[in-house]
């Protein structure tokens, strides 16, 4: 087993939880799309989120943002393997893949990635398969629909049970896939296939739904939609304090892994986060 891999999975086993920085190399991603497209960009972002505290950076190479077209297998290729190998060599942190392509999996495996970070929870065809051969932990998330037409009137009786239910199935697919349960890591999808609403009842929710899935959940509301209407529609990249208060309320209720794109202030605010917890 790689060195980072197992690095990854110890650090997931304690309750304390991790930040992880966002570095998106494509031109059309919500918030940063197009400012680190080329290599040496993106090495010095991904440096400096590892100077200010992350543990983990998650690399992505296509778009998910509602509305967001398909990228051909070689232009991901294209613009995530050279950073990858990069990274390698450059930051001492753990890495993650946000892919769906399990081509892209089986390569960015060798590449030495811990973990696979998937927004369509290994349902492409050969996906299972290419993230049972690796070595890397694997990230399955909930999404209602495709990132084109997720937020077209998304709909749920009960979007808590929902988005559980769905979650057992995946992991129940990976375990029966060869993926062992150390290795697995649960996304609710905030703003994937949701309204406001549902993605206001899924924070309210959250340890609820980490109590039944008993696995280590990772919360992604940084500069998101629902935090722009929450604070007068403010653009993504004015979003901080609000994308801060959802990560500490997304902490104080177990979440294990912050997938944010300011990640000092981050690291900082879970600091108190900590500190309260932890107290007499």
């Amino acid at each position: 087993m790689g060195d980072a891999a197992v690095r990854l999975r110890q650090r997931l086993a304690r309750p304390e939880p991790l930040v992880m920085g966002v570095l998106n190399v494509t031109p059309d991603s919500f918030s940063d799309g197009g400012r680190y497209t080329e290599v040496d960009a993106a090495v010095a972002r991904a440096q400096q989120m590892v100077e200010e505290g992350a543990e983990l950076i998650d690399i992505g190479g296509e778009s998910t943002r509602p509305g967001a077209e398909a990228v051909p297998l070689d232009e991901e290729r294209r613009r995530v393997l050279p950073l990858l190998e990069a990274l390698a060599e450059r930051v001492d942190v753990p890495l993650s893949i946000d892919t769906s392509k399990p081509e892209i999996m089986t390569e960015a495996g060798a590449a030495g990635v811990a973990l696979i970070n998937d927004v369509r929870a290994l349902a492409a065809p050969g996906a299972l398969s290419a993230a049972a051969a690796l070595d890397a932990s694997v990230c399955v998330m909930h999404m209602q629909g495709e990132p084109r037409s997720m937020q077209t009137s998304p709909y749920y009786d009960n979007v808590v049970r929902e988005v559980g239910d769905f979650l057992e199935e995946r992991i129940a697919a990976c375990i029966d896939a060869g993926i062992g349960r150390d290795r697995l890591v649960v996304d609710p999808g905030f703003g994937f296939g949701k309204t406001l609403d549902h993605n206001l009842s899924l924070l309210r929710h959250l340890a609820t739904l980490i109590v039944r899935l008993d696995l280590p959940l990772l919360a992604g509301m940084s500069r998101k939609r629902m935090i722009g209407t929450l604070t007068g529609g403010a653009p993504a990249e004015e979003r901080l304090y609000g994308s801060l208060a959802a990560a500490v309320l997304a902490a104080e209720r177990g979440a294990r892994v912050l997938r944010v794109h300011d990640v000092r202030p981050t690291v900082e605010a879970l600091a108190i986060v900590q500190a309260t917890m932890k107290a007499e």
